[in-house]
């Protein structure tokens, strides 16, 4: 008999989902409660470019809860609920007054093409009147949307899609009076409304011999005021000066579409010159290295050499004089004997002659 209690129990509680979705169900069938969505956007969109995917419930009677909603994952697009509470309102259909909640959902795609987003589930708790409060689940209507590429922005690698966008930098300090040793920070900023910080563009730091680069990591901020959403991103990195010389931080350039005058433009922060001044220090490991025309004759200089080595060996031209040297050796072996004393050493001891 306890057995077959728990069983039932087990049933029991098994059954409680499906007996909500389906008191759910009866209350969209019936008109009761209604789930709509929609894309808040006007004219084209490009790559990067926010959109707004607005979930709208609605009910005849009231919420009992707060309404959890699962995104799904679309290939090549981001989705992000940034706003986490809904936009609550009140309207008259038919006589009878009904209690909205409007979800705002950010879309980012990354590139062009067609886009379909799934049903998206919603846990609703609400009051079904002589049903009672009903908790449970339900989905939205999916919803497809295109995505362009214009002509102006089939040659740009990457840009950022905004109505206003900021690039600045600024320098810690002066740059054209470094000693070695001495640092210095250079700071860029990029401000966007509507495009979160994670999507403005990263800053590398710029490799120099004589010039360390340190580049601390960025700072991210997201703002969200009366409905206008701004994204932040501050990028320092700090060099130190090791040797003395002429250094340039080259410009940079970043592509702004503006989604406003749907045009592309262009952010430029200016090049940064700096100067250490002291004596040169040598490379490591030994002297300068050598101008290419002095590679360039070193080289020929021991072809020629190699060359002019093998022909003698080969030719052995020495061979040829030896009927030279045979006169020559008999002469000088005439002259010897001229240069000998005409009497023993032992009969003529005070003689020089051999000496």
């Amino acid at each position: 008999m306890t057995l077959r209690r728990i069983n039932c129990l087990l049933f029991l509680l098994a059954s409680i989902p499906t007996l909500a979705a389906s008191q759910l169900d009866t209350l969209l069938e019936n008109g009761r409660l209604t789930i709509d969505s929609r894309l808040e956007h006007t004219g084209d969109l490009v790559p990067g470019q926010r959109a707004r995917m607005v979930i709208e419930v609605a009910t005849s009677t009231w919420f009992t809860g707060g309404t959890r909603i699962r995104l799904p994952e679309v290939p090549g697009l981001v989705i992000l609920q940034t706003d986490q509470f809904a936009a609550n309102a009140s309207e008259t259909r038919q006589s009878t007054t009904w209690v909205l909640q409007r979800w705002t959902i950010d879309l980012f795609p990354q590139r062009p093409g067609e886009f379909r987003i799934p049903a998206v589930t919603l846990g609703l708790k609400v009051n079904g009147g002589e049903l009672g409060n009903i908790e449970g689940e339900a989905t939205s209507p999916p919803l497809a949307f295109t995505v362009s590429l214009p002509p102006a922005l089939e040659q740009a690698e990457s840009w950022v899609a905004s109505p206003d966008y900021r690039v600045t930098q600024a320098v810690s300090r002066d740059t054209g009076k470094l000693q070695p040793g001495d640092a210095f920070e250079r700071r860029i900023s990029f401000t966007a409304e509507d495009v979160p910080a994670m999507m403005l563009p990263e800053v590398a730091e710029i490799k120099q011999d004589g010039l360390a680069a340190y580049p601390a990591p960025p700072v991210l901020k997201n703002s969200n005021n009366r409905g206008r959403s701004v994204g932040s991103r501050e990028q320092t990195i700090s060099y130190v000066a090791e040797q003395a010389g002429n250094y340039v931080l080259p410009a940079l350039d970043f592509f702004w579409w503006d989604t406003r005058e749907e045009t592309l433009k262009l952010r430029s922060l200016p090049a940064i010159e700096v100067f250490v001044a002291g004596e040169l220090i040598e490379p490591a490991g030994g002297a300068r290295p050598l101008p290419w025309r002095i590679l360039v004759c070193s080289a020929l200089a021991l072809l020629a050499v190699a060359a002019g080595g093998s022909l003698l060996w080969r030719y052995r031209p020495w061979r040829r004089l030896s009927f030279l040297l045979r006169p020559l050796q008999s002469w000088w072996q005439w002259l010897l004997a001229l240069r000998r004393p005409a009497l023993p050493r032992r009969l003529n001891p005070d003689s020089s002659a051999g000496d």
